[in-house]
C-alpha cells in the first residue's frame, strides 16, 4: 500500500480519540505504595534503588517466557533482529505522472560527490514549483549530489515530487557552513503537498559535528558530559509545510536530528531507514513538535538518541511498526516544560514496535516548572529486548547533577501500556513512574505487561513515586505501587489545561 499524507489523514482520523484537554491543578499528600512520605530537598525523588517499601524487592523469576511476537504483518511486530524493513516501493519518476525534471540531463548537475551541485538541483526544484501540474524532480541513481544548505520554498503552483534514488551527501566539515545557516541543511518550507521518495541515500556527514567540544559526549561507561550549545543542522527539516510524504529513502549521520517536521500537518513517513552510531549526539531519529495528523510506520531507527520524538503541539499521532535500536534512546513524548514553558501533546498511539538494546523504551519526560499536559497516550504491543528502562515517566528530567524543585509541572493523565513483553537492563527496574511532587499523574492504565530481567533470576520492582491508576490484568513485574482513585482536592487550574 502506498501511503499518502491525505489517506494519512483519513487513518488518523478513525484511531484518534477526541481529547479535550481539560484538568484540574493537583493538590494534596504524596504517596508511595499507599504511604505518606515527608518532604524531599532532592530536584529528584527517592532513588529507584533505595531500600524502602518502593524498591528493592525481587521476585522469583517465572518458568515460561514471554510469548514470542507474532510475525510481522499488519497486526503484527516488525522482524527483530536489526534488519531494516524493507522500504516501500517507491515509484519509478515516470510512473508518478507529470513533466520529469531530471538534474542531471536537464540542470547539469555533476552528481560526482565532489563537485558542488547545490545551484543544480535548488534550480530544478525551482522550475518544477512552477510548473501548474504534477512535476517529478529526479535524482537518478548512480549519482551522488554534493549539496549544501539549501532552502526549498514553496507554495508551488502544483504538486511536486522529489525522486531521490541517488545520493546527497551535505559537506563533511562544519567550517563549511555559513555562520548563519548551521541550523538546517535541507529545509522545506511552505512545500505543501510535496513528496519526498525514493530508494536513495541521505547521508549528513556528521562525524566532525559529533566532536565538537560543545556536544554532549557519552562514553562506553555511561557517564555523560554537556558543554555549551552547539548550533548543528538537521539533515531534512520540514517546516510549515501540510500534506507532505517521505517514503522509502535511507537517511544517516545526521550532524543532529535527522528528519524533523515542525509546525505542519498532514505528515506520512513510510518505509525509511535511519542510522547513526549508537554515540552520536542528538541525533533523533524523528523529531516531530507543533505538528497534526501524523503517521510514521515501517521504518527501522538505529541512533544516538530518541528514535522518535515526540515534543510540545504534537496532537493525533500514531506509529507503527517501528523498530528502534540496537542503541538510542527508544521512543519519547519529550522532554517537555523545560524552563517554565507549557506544553500540550494529546491522541499518541505506539504500536507493534520492536525496541533493542535501548536505554529507553517507551518514555514520558518532562521537566520541572511547566506547565500544560500530556494526554491520551497508548502504548500497544510494543516488544523490548534488552532495554533499560523499558517503561518510565520521568517527570524530573534533567541534564545536569541538579535542577532546582519547582511546584508546577506538566500535568501527565490518560496514558495506557498493553502488550508490553520482553527482557529488561537489570540495571534498572523494569518500570519507572516517578511524577510530580505538585501534579500527580492520573488514569495510568496497564494490562498485558511482562518484562523479565535479560539476565539473572529475579526481576525487580518496579518504582512509584505519586502514580495514580491501576492495573486490569496480572502483571510481571506485579505493580501494587499505584495509588488507586484520583488525587484529592482536583481543583480546576487554567495551567493544566490544553486548547
Amino acid at each position: 500500500m502506498e501511503f499518502t499524507a491525505r489517506t494519512a489523514i483519513a487513518l488518523l482520523l478513525s484511531l484518534a480519540v477526541s481529547s479535550s484537554f481539560l484538568c484540574g491543578s493537583v493538590q494534596g499528600g504524596r504517596h508511595h505504595h499507599h504511604g505518606k512520605h515527608a518532604k524531599h530537598s532532592s530536584a529528584h525523588p527517592p532513588s529507584a534503588h533505595a531500600p524502602g517499601p518502593a524498591s528493592g524487592r525481587r521476585h522469583a523469576r517465572p518458568v515460561s517466557p514471554p510469548a514470542p511476537p507474532p510475525s510481522s504483518g499488519s497486526g503484527g511486530y516488525p522482524t527483530p533482529g536489526g534488519a531494516a524493513p524493507e522500504p516501500a516501493p517507491a515509484p519509478a519518476a515516470a510512473a508518478a505522472g507529470g513533466t520529469v525534471y531530471d538534474v542531471v540531463k536537464d540542470f547539469g548537475a555533476v552528481g560526482d560527490g565532489v563537485t558542488d551541485d547545490t545551484g543544480a538541483i535548488k534550480t530544478a526544484w525551482d522550475t518544477a514549483c512552477q510548473d501548474d501540474g504534477a512535476s517529478v524532480v529526479l535524482a537518478a541513481a548512480g549519482y551522488s549530489f554534493l549539496v549544501h544548505t539549501t532552502v526549498f520554498t514553496g507554495p508551488c503552483q502544483g504538486s511536486v515530487t522529489i525522486q531521490l534514488d541517488g545520493t546527497i551527501v551535505a559537506p563533511s566539515d562544519p567550517d563549511m557552513w555559513p555562520a548563519n545557516s548551521k541550523r538546517n541543511w535541507l529545509l522545506f518550507y511552505q512545500a505543501h503537498g510535496m513528496s519526498l521518495r525514493g530508494a536513495g541515500l541521505i547521508d549528513g556527514k556528521g562525524q566532525k559535528w559529533w566532536d565538537l567540544p560543545c556536544k554532549s559526549h557519552k562514553g562506553q561507561g555511561g557517564s555523560s558530559g554537556h558543554g555549551a550549545s552547539c548550533d548543528s543542522p538537521v539533515a531534512l527539516r520540514f517546516f510549515m509545510t501540510n500534506n507532505v510524504t517521505v517514503q522509502g529513502l535511507k537517511v544517516q549521520n545526521s550532524p543532529e536530528f535527522h528528519i524533523r517536521f515542525d509546525s505542519c500537518r498532514g505528515v506520512v513517513a513510510s518505509g525509511l531507514s535511519i542510522s547513526s552510531p549508537a554515540l552520536s549526539p542528538n541525533t533523533d531519529g524523528i523529531h516531530v513538535e507543533n505538528t497534526q495528523d501524523v503517521l510514521i510506520t515501517n521504518t527501522a531507527v538505529s541512533n544516538g538518541d530518541d528514535c522518535v520524538s515526540i515534543g510540545a503541539g504534537t496532537l493525533n499521532m500514531h506509529v507503527e511498526n517501528v523498530t528502534c535500536g540496537p542503541g538510542g534512546h527508544g521512543i519519547s513524548i519529550g522532554s517537555l516544560g523545560k524552563q517554565g514553558s507549557r506544553a500540550c501533546v494529546a491522541n499518541v498511539t505506539v504500536r507493534n514496535a520492536v525496541i533493542r538494546h535501548s536505554d529507553n523504551g517507551v518514555r514520558i519526560k518532562t521537566w520541572q516548572g511547566g506547565s500544560g499536559a500530556v494526554s491520551s497516550v497508548s502504548f500497544q504491543n510494543v516488544r523490548m529486548d534488552a532495554v533499560r528502562n523499558p517503561i518510565i515517566i520521568d517527570q524530573y528530567y534533567c541534564l545536569s547533577k541538579s535542577c532546582e524543585n519547582a511546584t508546577s509541572a506538566v500535568f501527565v493523565s490518560g496514558v495506557s501500556y498493553a502488550g508490553i513483553r520482553g527482557t529488561y537492563d537489570p540495571r534498572t527496574p523494569p518500570i519507572h513512574f516517578g511524577c510530580s511532587d505538585a501534579v500527580p499523574c492520573t488514569n495510568i492504565t496497564l494490562s498485558d505487561v511482562e518484562l523479565l530481567p535479560a539476565s539473572g533470576e529475579t526481576i525487580d520492582d518496579p518504582f512509584c513515586w505519586n502514580v495514580y491508576g491501576s492495573t486490569a490484568t496480572p502483571t510481571v513485574p506485579p505493580v501494587p505501587c499505584l495509588i488507586e482513585g484520583v488525587p484529592r482536592n482536583l481543583d480546576d487550574n487554567s495551567s493544566l489545561k490544553c486548547y
